[in-house]
């Protein structure tokens, strides 16, 4: 039985684990050309091989930098080689947390360069390739730390603020092409962020799988309808959690 993404190529950043990885295997399941990506090249390899026994897609693998625009250049260049662009799910982010006055410039630049800078190399890359396919879907994931500060998340909060500007004036700006443009935002998710571990005590918080799901269902929602921010929260969060 034919996938929903058969024929259709997807580009998937920060996808060697973790939320990025459960968005590409649901992909590759549905029939998609894919490519990964990481900084980490031995752990973009190996998630590529696995992605690749999921479906009839082919699946390429990208080191890629996002903080580096040549980096982001050949990624995109990846999947126009695979067939074109069909969707861009930005979900590469990294985080740095102190107050101002104790954050060196160097983690201030990783984060903003990261989780703001990267997005934009990816978009701005994508774009004509998007249209030239008569459109398709960027989807970032952000954060309610785009919408929530906190002590300590001045410049984590102030690249996920930022990121959600960017991608609802982005919306605007290609919307009437037939590219369509959303920013995920979740709360507390079961990740590897920020050298954590996923855990079974974990299980009250949102899993990468549920966010993959929710990627999915846009993917297929009507060609009339764009939920353009859509804010994922914990169910039931231990009281002791921040779960905004």
């Amino acid at each position: 039985m034919p996938g929903m993404l058969d024929g259709k190529t997807a580009v998937v950043t920060g996808s060697s684990k973790g939320i990025g990885y459960a968005i590409a295997e649901a992909m590759a399941r549905e029939g998609a050309n894919l490519v990964v990506s990481a900084r980490d090249e031995a752990e973009v390899q190996a998630a590529a091989e696995q992605l690749d026994r999921l479906g009839p897609g082919n699946v390429a693998a990208v080191r890629c930098d996002m903080r580096k625009h040549e980096d982001v250049r050949q990624m995109i260049a990846a999947a126009v080689d695979l067939g074109g662009v069909d969707v861009l799910v930005n979900n590469a982010g990294v985080g740095r947390f102190g107050p101002v006055d104790q954050m060196s410039p160097d983690h201030w630049h990783q984060v903003i360069e990261t989780n703001l800078n990267g997005v934009f190399y990816a978009c701005h890359e994508a774009i004509p390739h998007l249209r030239a396919r008569g459109g398709g879907w960027i989807i970032n994931i952000g954060s309610l730390a785009g919408k929530n500060p906190f002590a300590g998340g001045a410049a984590y909060n102030a690249s996920k603020f930022g990121l959600l500007g960017f991608s609802e004036a982005m919306m605007l700006d290609v919307r009437e092409e037939g590219i369509r443009v959303s920013c995920i935002m979740p709360g507390s998710v079961d990740t590897y962020f920020n050298n954590k571990q996923p855990s079974r005590e974990n299980d009250w918080m949102i899993q990468p799988d549920d966010i993959a799901r929710l990627v999915m269902e846009l993917l297929a929602f009507p060609e009339n309808a764009l939920p353009s921010r859509i804010e994922v929260r914990p169910t039931r969060p231990r009281k002791a959690q921040r779960a905004d």
